[in-house]
């Protein structure tokens, strides 16, 4: 997990791709006067994914027969120049069920990353938002930079592969310049492929992007589905467009107050304290927990496994070794959802008898790998869209100073997030802001989900988006229960609230407790 991403999330939707399977190019046609609102979309059935989408094969119909169709909105390249040239972004639509004189209108979703294909996502997950079909089209897409929406390209298949191989927590001067040096290289050739666009993959700009398919699909106000960094994208929106907010829920919240540092070590405190409830969890069946006596036991055993790998890597997946980097990688990508635990828990034990198959599996999905070795974008659109929105840069020296507090947030995942601070250094485009503005005085109420036991986008985030969209704009909601986001566990609570709002316009009251 060299430099792993400051997700935000970006496993949400590898994660919703491994539990159900267990190009477009800047236009160089002056558009002139004409005018982008105005276009209309040619909808047609849906080709297979791209590899920069994660590949496979074209997605299933619904089981009432609902049909996935797919078109490409133009979009200007440089939205500073929006007479100049365009980019092709890539749309997915299910079209409502219900009486049409109920339609509301679409609602679009992004499901995190950032980085992440949500034309792959949508129909991967359409199942767990079926309700909401009955008074929507549910549209979702792939944001500039990622999957078909002209995606950054950065290094090759076997780059990659060594890559997420090599050690991301140095230990000494040597293993220091080898990351470094690998940070540099994964850089320039981000660079090297995809220099036009690096300027222009902010969230910024994704935000006028939707925008502009609110209103290319004949949509009043946008009303929208944000999980993870969606939350980040969706809040950005608010500030830009306020008045064009219809129904907007947030789930899974990225705190806007915090800089990279600040959320690499609250990502280092969550993801701890999911494996603080994870050891837990299994200790505490009637069965007995393979993998250790007490949730002390279970942390300490997984501790020398990384350590152990540090120094002797095991057989992966053929012929790749499971380093400690993949390993870690692996275990973090469980954490994501609880229904990863049990997998998680055989994954570990087939570890300690020298099999590292079913951890890499996990590490794989959470970097974007398909089982032919071939990676979708998902990393590469995550550091670039991070680089471009992040203005700190931090050197190696800064980091090792910073190792203490991220150590004491996490002894297993604190050294990689604090390493992981330096993904950004030397990138080609300077970084746009210490953190995003989401002040959105005049919008209208955004429903905004928090889960108590989320470890990538720690509940405090919940709290503090709502206080920075303004008063009288974030209506907070929260689960108490584990994993990455609160509507797709399932919880009754949860779902009848945001169904409420979304379909019958209800604002639940603020601060409601689901548990």
């Amino acid at each position: 997990m060299p430099n792993p991403p400051r997700t935000r999330a970006a496993a949400l939707t590898a994660t919703a791709l491994l539990m159900a399977s267990l190009l477009a190019g800047c236009s160089d046609d002056d558009p002139g006067d004409e005018d982008l609102t105005a276009q209309e979309l040619s909808w047609k059935d849906c080709p297979a994914p791209s590899q920069a989408q994660g590949g496979g094969g074209s997605p299933s119909p619904l089981p009432d027969a609902g049909t996935w169709q797919c078109a490409t909105m133009k979009a200007p390249l440089d939205w500073a120049e929006p007479k100049g040239d365009t980019i092709g972004i890539e749309l997915i639509r299910v079209k409502a069920t219900g009486d049409q004189n109920r339609r509301i209108g679409s609602l679009i979703f992004n499901f995190g990353g950032p980085g992440a294909s949500g034309v792959t996502t949508l129909p991967a997950a359409g199942d767990a938002y079926e309700k909401l079909r009955t008074r929507y089209d549910l549209v979702s897409f792939d944001p500039r930079g990622v999957g078909r929406s002209e995606p950054v390209i950065c290094e090759s298949d076997q780059q990659l592969d060594a890559y997420f191989q090599q050690d991301a927590t140095p230990d000494d001067a040597a293993e220091r310049t080898e990351l470094l040096d690998s940070t540099k290289q994964f850089n320039e050739a981000c660079e090297k492929n995809s220099e036009e666009m690096l300027p222009h993959v902010r969230t910024t700009d994704a935000a006028r992007d939707l925008d502009l398919m609110r209103q290319v699909l004949g949509d009043d106000k946008l009303h929208y589905f944000g999980i993870s960094y969606g939350t980040e994208l969706g809040g950005v929106y608010a500030h830009l467009f306020p008045k064009n907010v219809g129904r907007a829920v947030f789930d899974a919240v990225v705190d806007p107050t915090k800089n990279p540092e600040q959320s690499s070590l609250a990502q280092a405190q969550g993801f701890q304290l999911a494996l603080d409830n994870f050891a837990a969890d299994c200790t505490a069946k009637a069965e007995a927990c393979p993998i250790g006596d007490t949730p002390q036991h279970v942390k300490d055993r997984i501790a020398k496994l990384l350590k152990d790998l540090d120094s002797k890597p095991i057989q992966g997946i053929f012929p790749r070794e499971l380093t400690q980097s993949a390993a870690t990688s692996g275990i973090v990508q469980a954490m994501y959802s609880k229904t990863l635990w049990d997998f998680l828990t055989q994954a570990l034990a087939q570890a300690y008898d020298g099999d590292g198959s079913s951890l890499m599996l996990l590490a794989d999905s959470n970097s974007g790998r398909s089982e032919n070795g071939e990676y979708s974008n998902l990393v590469p659109a995550n550091v670039s869209i991070n680089c471009a929105d992040d203005k700190p840069r931090y050197t190696a020296e800064y980091v090792e100073r910073r190792l203490p507090e991220f150590r004491a947030a996490s002894n297993l995942f604190g050294d990689a997030l604090a390493w992981s601070m330096l993904s950004c250094t030397d990138w080609a485009v300077a970084g746009a802001a210490g953190h995003p503005d989401v002040s959105a005085p005049g919008s209208a109420p955004i429903l905004v989900v928090g889960n108590t036991g989320d470890p990538a986008t720690p509940y405090e985030g919940t709290q503090r988006m709502v206080q920075a969209l303004g008063k009288g704009v974030g209506v907070e909601l929260t689960l108490k229960g584990q994993g990455h986001g609160a509507y797709n566990s399932e919880n009754k609570c949860v779902q009848d609230a945001v169904n409420g709002y979304l379909l019958d316009g209800k604002v639940p009251t603020a601060g409601t407790v689901c548990s």
